[in-house]
């Protein structure tokens, strides 16, 4: 049973398949990632696999998270997360995953954090209409009315306005894995990703 990787995503670029039609495809780098604790229903009512990417010194971190590794004895991680199994048994801590569960043609769910575009309009956030552009109307880009009067006599909270738009965790789902390197722990899947260059995401098979 495989489970889920942590990785950075490196870019986007495009391939050319057999016809010569180009394929918009983004790389990935995934992994390789330790296998830091395992938990079961009977200590913590859950079955889960937890993991680790990204080797760091024991000063960038804290001591509860280095009291938690040196358990398995495992190096400081920068980034940890869990993943929700049917089985353990095919698991130990310490064990090293890598993208060599994955396989080509295959499809996975890719998580991240959204690229931040800052405090943006209504228009631009929420694909609201414009106003009239004509001389005489003074509603071009402006929200209009919000709520009713005296009654409620507020606005409703969740009333879709102006604000802070982005950096929400995404997930996309049924990506193709269009090629793997696993001598440079590469995936590369077929269309975008959420998250600028350099984001940490979370990937996982169907």
């Amino acid at each position: 049973m495989s489970i889920g990787l942590l990785g950075t995503k490196i870019g986007m670029t495009q391939i050319f398949d057999e016809k010569g039609i180009a394929i918009p495809v983004t790389v990935l780098q995934m992994g390789p990632c330790i296998i830091t604790q395992i938990k079961n229903i009977g200590t913590d009512g859950y079955q889960a696999i937890q993991i680790g990417y990204k080797t760091i010194n024991a000063n960038k971190t804290t001591k509860a998270i280095i009291g938690h590794l040196q358990k398995g004895k495992i190096p400081p991680v920068k980034y940890m997360r869990e993943y929700r199994v049917e089985s353990t048994d095919n698991f130990e801590v310490g064990q090293t995953i890598t993208v060599n569960q994955f396989k080509i043609g295959h499809c996975i769910n890719i998580s991240s954090i959204s690229i931040g575009k800052g405090f943006t309009g209504y228009q631009k956030r929420h694909n609201f209409s414009r106003g009239p552009m004509s001389h005489g109307s003074k509603n071009h880009r402006q929200p209009g009315s919000i709520g009713a009067g005296t009654t409620p006599g507020r606005v409703f909270p969740g009333k879709r306005m102006a604000g802070r738009m982005g950096g929400n965790k995404i997930t996309i789902k049924n990506l193709q894995i269009i090629d793997i390197n696993a001598n440079d722990n590469i995936l590369v899947v077929k269309g975008s990703v959420p998250g600028k260059k350099g984001n940490i995401i979370s990937v996982k098979s169907k």
